[in-house]
């Protein structure tokens, strides 16, 4: 009797195994480094008794560890992601940390296609070829927890949007999360008043519905619903859900052109619109 062995199979199968260790130990790495560099740098700034000097100083650091947050963000993808997307505001952090963060917003990897074709037929039982008239492989754009295709239906002249959760995503954030977590319990244990753990725990309880599409398609029907309701020109538009190809892991929606909001600026500046004109006024209203 003769024995397969596919070393490959076992590799991939191991390496999965791993993945979760691995990204834990890179988190705590870098987490320390943030850490300690703010307890060496509260020493040295508590020797300097110029306040305005001591600004500078705490701008520079915040400079410092932003590109370190950045850096660990931007290599470790999943729920990181999520939190440079939650931190990078302004009531909620240093100013250069927001600078810095907020560019990550749209900047997720993306999973090759292979890997999405093989995720997006399980969920909806036939294959590409057999859905779609064409289906664009290079997709719009990537987050966190999903990446978006422009494809045609058959026998269709619109085009949609196909929507397709990033293979072992839940996993891994959920792994992500728990670190944080500990993480959170140590820092409000010795440096900040507060709560910082319980805020972890609302994050991890609000980002485990973002993993099923067929709720996420739910609310886009009900607020659609409201929104005509009550404004019967709403400027505003949600795009419409197409009927039997919703699953927990793939969404397919009408396509709407339009201009992702953190290149309105650049965009308002190309047609001439300058910000604080008329024009920007009206379309705030």
């Amino acid at each position: 009797m003769l024995f397969h062995f596919d070393l490959k199979k076992f590799q991939e199968k191991v390496s999965t195994q791993l993945r979760p260790w691995q990204r834990s130990f890179q988190f705590w790495v870098r987490a320390a480094d943030i850490y300690t560099g703010y307890k060496v740098f509260q020493v040295i700034a508590s020797l300097e008794k110029d306040v305005k000097k001591q600004e500078v100083m705490w701008e520079k650091q915040h400079e410092v560890a932003a590109d370190k947050i950045y850096s660990m963000c931007s290599e470790l993808g999943g729920f990181f992601l999520k939190v440079a997307q939650i931190v990078g505001k302004p009531d909620l952090a240093p100013a250069p940390w927001v600078k810095r963060l907020v560019t990550l917003c749209d900047q997720a990897p993306a999973t090759p296609y292979n890997v999405i074709r093989v995720v997006l037929e399980k969920e909806l039982g036939q294959s590409i070829d057999e859905l779609f008239e064409y289906f664009d492989k290079d997709p719009l754009g990537s987050a966190s927890i999903a990446q978006v295709h422009r494809a045609r239906l058959k026998g269709d002249k619109n085009d949609v949007v196909v929507k397709v959760q990033h293979p072992g995503v839940q996993e891994l954030m959920m792994t992500d999360i728990r670190n944080l977590q500990a993480f959170a319990l140590y820092i409000q244990k010795t440096d900040v008043k507060f709560d910082l753990f319980s805020v972890t725990k609302e994050m991890e309880k609000q980002i485990s519905y973002e993993f099923d599409f067929v709720r996420e398609a739910e609310a886009m029907a009900r607020i659609q619903h409201f929104l005509c309701q009550n404004n019967k020109k709403s400027p505003v538009r949600v795009p419409c859900v197409i009927r039997d190809m919703v699953s927990r892991r793939v969404l397919v929606m009408e396509y709407i052109d339009g201009i992702p909001i953190l290149k309105l600026g650049d965009e308002m500046e190309k047609r001439g619109i300058h910000p604080d004109g008329k024009l920007a006024a009206a379309a705030k209203v």
